[in-house]
């Protein structure tokens, strides 16, 4: 069956399937519905969990040695397989018709992948698991359905928001369900069960929209120079020490230097970030940084971030915001010359 995020609740209620697919591109809502069905089945004795992230060379027939093994002693276990992305080629297509065809009664299957096209979601493979368990697609919370979700989501926590705090909590958020996660969450803590209104929203929540340094790091790895400048130019407004800003523009770029130091050894891009723990929700900023910087340039831009170091610890008679700013244009991809200062 074919079902949407919003009912997967109702249908796991019902009871558990063979098999599952999750696709969508919004990680919160992803993540939720993947955690939804281990739920699901942990309660219905899957206590182990075999993961298995496909990429260059990975071995279905492996996989499905693996999910048929039968042993006096083995638990039942969910098997899950991420795809970085909905092309798992033919051998990963015909493996997954064969675990929805030949479900076992020891298995729950759980694949997890991006958005998918008309073309994939009318493949035989995908159709396989449609007609044994359930395609789960997840949408994004488009900003006019925003302020509805908002306030679902607080209604969760007993929280019941008018439709003034509803709004203004969407337009602090910026359509960012993640950040928008993080600020119910807070509200829950803070506040009592009962109504939330537009001074209370003033008052208990942070301005997630504005410029942070994470921000920063993001908009430079994807490439939009005016962006990380904006955001740059707004951290030193708000007063924030150049310290903290400097670490995190050398944490992504160390990240990028260790990620194309395990790509040159055989890795995929997707292998190597999960190898260094970079963080599910910069991945996506990572790769394009991966796919624009040659290692030599990663080189080059770690010795300008040890040279706005040296600026900040008056090492250099230079202002640390100027070498910041030409650091950050340079990694976003614009070539300011460098500062002559010593």
């Amino acid at each position: 069956m074919k079902i949407s995020g919003d009912n997967l609740a109702a249908t796991l209620s019902r009871g558990l399937g063979p098999i599952y697919l999750v696709s969508g591109d919004e990680p919160l809502l992803v993540n939720e519905a993947a955690d939804a069905i281990r739920a699901r089945a942990r309660k219905e004795g899957f206590t182990e969990r075999d993961l298995h992230i496909v990429e260059r060379g990975f071995d279905w027939n492996a996989l499905l040695a693996d999910s048929r093994a039968m042993s006096l002693f083995a638990q039942r276990k969910i098997v899950e397989i991420r795809l970085p992305t909905a092309a798992p080629g033919d051998q990963g297509a015909s493996a997954i018709i064969e675990l929805a065809g030949q479900p076992s009664p020891d298995n729950v299957v759980l694949i997890i992948t991006g958005k998918m096209d008309g073309r994939v979601q009318n493949s035989k493979w995908v159709s396989a698991v449609e007609k044994s368990g359930a395609v789960i697609q997840i949408w994004p919370i488009d900003l006019p359905r925003l302020p509805a979700w908002i306030r679902e989501r607080l209604g969760k926590h007993g929280l019941q928001a008018d439709q003034d705090a509803a709004l203004e909590l969407s337009e602090r958020v910026e359509g960012n369900l993640l950040a928008a996660h993080q600020e119910i969450e807070k509200l829950a803590l803070l506040l009592p069960p009962g109504p939330v209104t537009l001074q209370t929203v003033l008052d208990s929540v942070a301005d997630s929209a504005r410029y942070d340094v994470l921000q920063l790091g993001e908009a430079a790895m994807r490439g939009k120079t005016s962006r990380a400048l904006r955001v740059l130019e707004g951290l030193r407004g708000e007063g924030i020490d150049p310290v903290l800003v400097l670490w995190a523009v050398n944490k992504d770029l160390q990240w990028i230097a260790r990620a194309q130091h395990l790509m040159r050894n055989g890795q995929s891009a997707d292998s190597a970030m999960n190898a260094i723990y970079v963080w599910r929700p910069r991945q996506t900023a990572m790769r394009d940084a991966l796919n624009r910087l040659k290692p030599s340039a990663v080189r080059g831009l770690l010795q300008d971030a040890s040279r706005v170091d040296r600026a900040i610890k008056g090492v250099l008679r230079t202002d640390p915001w100027v070498e910041m700013e030409g650091l950050v244009a340079r990694f976003s991809g614009v070539p300011l010359s460098r500062s002559k200062a010593a």
